[in-house]
């Protein structure tokens, strides 16, 4: 699998991402595993968590794999902090004091005494921004990571977060933004890319697979053995069960068709090769699944049927951005 740059760093980082936010709840132990070695044996080694990833349980899998089925030094590790759902709803503290004691209980879930990217999951104006990027500069300062990134920021968020770096000797320098983005979430192109490209933050594709709908099985109801039957993510998935989702699925069904690929295979590489993106993260139910997506490293989408994809999927854009 090709490396790509994250952004204006040295960091490189294999151009689809795996993401963990089923591992430890929805996707036990074993079946964590097969998708790992699934994933290294196709030549990946970016992982993605977060302590919020079944309370802390996808990180835990993780600790107990580094061993015994990779290398740490194989592997590029993400986590985020900023968000907290212990409580069972969803609690955003991005105060100084949050941030260092979640890296912290992460670096232990781990086992390991540094993370590769270390990433703010989410704004708030509860806490000053000034305090909130204090915190990455002493957790890379620290060692306890190696590089840092946002999640989740609007463009001018993006743009003042970056800047403030800039602006003060020794402070940690962002290199990367993770966004939701997908054929059938493209709001991020209008502020969010062009600020990411300017300032030379490598961009980090969330659901790359439009929370699952693209893969095409939603698109006569909701199987039972879907996120979208699944307690945890049927509130999640059901943002893109609605009339355009459905028109803009039904266009890589048919490109998928056109080209024998799978949709999710279309789906992927279209977003994989958009402009500023480093990877996109990829999560899966199963190494079955995983697999089959994992074949678009060998698609390239012929221009043709890029561009169909993109004006059927086309985002409303006005002023200020035209």
């Amino acid at each position: 699998m090709e490396q790509r740059r994250l952004g204006r760093s040295g960091l490189r980082v294999s151009r689809v991402g795996l993401g963990t936010m089923t591992w430890g709840r929805d996707t036990d132990e074993h079946e964590s595993a097969d998708q790992l070695r699934v994933y290294l044996d196709a030549g990946g080694c970016f992982l993605d968590t977060a302590p919020t990833y079944g309370d802390g349980e996808a990180e835990k899998v993780i600790g107990a794999m580094l061993g015994p089925v990779v290398d740490r030094r194989d592997l590029v590790i993400a986590t985020k902090a900023g968000l907290d759902r212990r409580t069972g709803s969803r609690v955003v503290d991005t105060s100084r004091r949050a941030l260092l004691d979640q890296l912290d209980a992460s670096l232990h879930h781990l086992g390991t005494d540094h993370v590769d990217l270390w990433q703010v999951h989410t704004w708030s104006d509860a806490a000053p921004l000034e305090e909130t990027l204090s915190a990455l500069d002493v957790a890379q300062s620290s060692g306890r990571t190696r590089y840092v990134g946002i999640s989740n920021y609007s463009g001018w968020q993006t743009g003042y977060a970056v800047a403030h770096q800039l602006a003060g000797q020794g402070r940690a320098a962002i290199v990367s933004s993770q966004v939701e983005y997908s054929v059938v979430s493209r709001g991020v192109e209008r502020e969010v890319l062009p600020a990411a490209g300017l300032l030379g933050l490598g961009i980090l594709a969330w659901s790359p697979l439009g929370r699952g709908v693209l893969s095409g099985k939603y698109r006569r109801g909701t199987p039972a053995d879907s996120r979208g039957a699944s307690p945890h993510f049927g509130g999640f998935v059901s943002a893109y069960l609605d009339e355009r989702a459905s028109r803009i699925v039904d266009a890589v069904v048919t490109a998928a068709d056109g080209l024998g690929l799978a949709p999710v295979e279309v789906a992927l590489a279209w977003v994989r090769d958009a402009p500023g993106v480093t990877a996109p993260v990829l999560g899966a139910r199963t190494a079955a699944q995983l697999r089959g997506a994992l074949a678009s490293e060998q698609v390239v989408l012929p221009g043709e049927i890029r561009t169909a994809l993109d004006e059927v999927s086309q985002p409303p854009v006005g002023y200020p951005e035209r």
